[in-house]
């Protein structure tokens, strides 16, 4: 079964419109059935809103469903209203990011590309500090708070139970623009040459001089361990996030993904370019 509340959410709702598709039915035949609102089943069926256990048990004795399949999406229903541990942390994480960090944490993959900030699964306190401070309309209280979910975010890397293969690939302009000054930098390069020393861990550099290469913008791509549950691309902004889930998007952004990491300096290329910067900035 998926591990945080908010992947429970998903694959509750993957599985209820799998239901209906199977049935032939629309979501507003499924309501009217049920006297429901057809909006009601669509909510259910793309996780906007909380479901109901006994909404549930409705739903798959109107399907038909066996009954153990019946209990196990009630229990995922039951399990998808707890707090994860990052949602105690109140406005220093936007809710659109609480999803995020939900399917973050249960991820078994996770490809990753950044063209102006370095990752932040990869972060010192004071780079992300910095980060937040900076143009952010926030309390003090709450950099505080979105800082420390940043560095528990990160111990994901190290856990002991199967750690994500993570992949990422960053523009060459991250690891030089300095954020804060050379200092946290100096600090922030060493970190992320520390980190890549994990197994499970790999960064190549996209250098200046790569030539062309498949112009995307930051993004993220979640694989998870359940077959049941398909990947997802996942793109940020200021104030909101893109989640796309369709085959097309997932094929388009593997593809794009691959391009970037051929045009990227290998592995063992990419940690010596970073310890040049480590010594221009340690002068």
């Amino acid at each position: 079964m998926a591990g945080s509340p908010t992947a429970r959410r998903r694959r509750l709702s993957i599985e209820l419109k799998k239901l209906r598709e199977k049935s032939g039915l629309t979501c507003a035949q499924v309501g009217q059935a049920l006297d429901w609102s057809g909006s009601k089943v669509n909510r259910m069926e793309t996780g906007s809103g909380r479901v109901q256990p006994s909404d549930v048990d409705a739903l798959c004795r109107f399907y038909g469903t066996s009954d153990e399949l019946r209990e196990f999406l009630k229990s995922l229903a039951r399990e998808a209203k707890t707090r994860g541990w990052w949602q105690v942390h109140g406005a220093g994480v936007p809710e659109w990011f609480n999803i995020y960090i939900g399917l973050e944490q249960d991820a078994s993959t996770l490809r990753q590309y950044q063209c102006e900030l370095l990752p932040g699964l990869m972060q010192t306190e004071a780079y992300a500090r910095e980060l937040h401070t900076t143009g952010a309309h926030m309390s003090a209280e709450d950099i505080d708070r979105a800082v420390r979910v940043r560095l528990e975010r990160q111990e994901m890397l190290t856990r002991p139970d199967a750690p994500p293969e993570a992949w990422f690939v960053v523009n060459e302009g991250a690891v030089r623009n300095v954020i804060g000054d050379r200092e946290i930098m100096r600090e922030q390069l060493e970190k992320i040459l520390v980190i890549t020393e994990l197994p499970s861990v790999t960064l190549q550099v996209l250098p200046f001089d790569s030539g062309t290469y498949p112009a995307t913008g930051s993004f993220t791509m979640l694989g998870f361990p359940a077959p049941e549950d398909p990947d997802l691309v996942y793109r940020d902004g200021i104030t909101d996030a893109v989640y796309l889930e369709g085959e097309h998007h997932v094929r388009e952004y593997t593809r794009a993904f691959d391009g970037l990491r051929a045009a990227a300096l290998s592995p063992q290329r990419s940690a010596r370019l970073v310890q040049s910067v480590v010594k221009e900035y340690s002068k």
